[in-house]
């Protein structure tokens, strides 16, 4: 079993008497893609800033490939990291911005050479060597900047937002790159952001933060479908919660009161009859069907006998291969439903004022104790 790379224990740090990290403890396992992700101010980048070395913990301990790292300065340790700003040194030129850490290092010319010359190689920079900083896109200064941080051969590469700058193409495009350029160095990364897309497209695992502490670390797909509070499940995309009452038991489901009807539900919780809840459900797990439509097919209407809730549709968003569905329903809740748009048709097929019928798929929801 591998070792982790990165430690971090009982951390606490705070600014001004702000806090910005307690009780904070986070491992990072060799050659992982892990990301911190959060609002700003949650304390993602103080994380970063105590591992590089740019900032000292007011209690705690951070271990580097297995070595205390109290008290030792950023250019000692195994870590480099890459700014949302680039930071590259505008008086040199490409090659000579990505050879300064190996010269400091008293590397030979031939050393430093081969070195560059991968680490250009590896980023799809070759021909741009002599180029000064100022002649590079935000794209193309990017590229450089990571590698002047891998050049090295760190054991962690830190990233703060450094895509934030970009638009949007280059950004998914970077996202790609950057996720195939880690798994060719094999190494460490560790990723700041506030862009859940970003995260879930790149990582290993995320860390989602909230006011200098952990709500939530997984997989990008337990983030997403296994929320573990509504802190999480708000901040990962778009979400519907409906609320309700457990009442009652059926083997090992729930039997559950929610916006005035009775449903099945599942949960990882434990509940006692009378316990309130909330019932997650993300946009694209809901089941929707026009109510004269169920009127007119029995067989549909059959084949949705499900159906839980009902409401009118108030507007639709149209969004290429899909479209967002505003429905009240009957009880005055307010749900969003994403529809997946129908090429062979000319038109979508919920029009506001449609009456419908609201269902989802049995085990799709998340079900969680109420928050108040």
């Amino acid at each position: 079993m591998k070792c982790p790379v990165v430690t971090m224990m009982n951390i606490s740090k705070s600014f001004n008497n702000e806090i910005a990290l307690k009780d904070f403890t986070l491992s990072v396992e060799d050659g992982e893609f892990l990301t911190l992700l959060g609002p700003s101010g949650c304390g993602k980048t103080t994380v970063l800033r105590l591992i590089g070395g740019f900032e000292e913990c007011d209690n705690g301990e951070i271990h580097i490939d297995g070595h205390p790292s109290i008290g030792v300065p950023p250019e000692n340790r195994a870590v480099n990291t890459v700014f949302q700003s680039y930071t590259l040194f505008p008086h040199m030129d490409v090659y000579d911005n990505i050879a300064f850490g190996l010269r400091i290092a008293g590397k030979s010319n031939t050393e430093v050479a081969d070195a560059v010359e991968q680490a250009l190689e590896l980023v799809r920079m070759q021909n741009a060597r002599h180029k000064m900083p100022k002649e590079l896109s935000g794209g193309q200064q990017q590229r450089i900047a990571i590698a002047r941080a891998i050049v090295n051969k760190p054991r962690v590469l830190l990233l703060d937002e450094p895509l934030s700058a970009l638009d949007y193409r280059l950004r998914k495009q970077m996202q790609k790159e950057l996720k195939e350029l880690q798994r060719t160095l094999g190494i460490t990364f560790i990723l700041v952001t506030h862009d859940q897309e970003e995260a879930f497209t790149m990582s290993d695992r995320v860390v989602v933060m909230d006011h200098g502490r952990i709500a939530q670390v997984g997989t990008p797909r337990a983030i997403y479908e296994e929320p573990a509070n509504l802190y999480v499940a708000g901040f990962v995309g778009e979400i519907n919660i409906l609320d309700g009452v457990i009442i009652g038991r059926k083997e090992s489901n729930y039997i559950a009161e929610v916006e005035g009807v009775s449903v099945l539900v599942k949960s990882t919780h434990k509940f006692n009859d009378g316990a309130s809840i909330h019932l997650l459900l993300r946009p694209e797990d809901f089941r929707v069907e026009v109510m004269r439509d169920l009127e007119e097919s029995p067989v549909l209407a059959e084949k949705f006998a499900k159906a839980l809730l009902k409401g009118t549709v108030e507007r639709t968003y149209y969004k290429g291969a899909t479209y967002d569905v505003d429905i009240t329903l009957d009880d005055g809740k307010r749900i969003l439903v994403t529809e997946f748009f129908d090429e062979d048709s000319e038109s979508l097929y919920f029009n506001k004022g449609d009456k419908v019928a609201v269902g989802w798929f049995e085990g799709w929801e998340v079900v969680l104790p109420h928050e108040g």
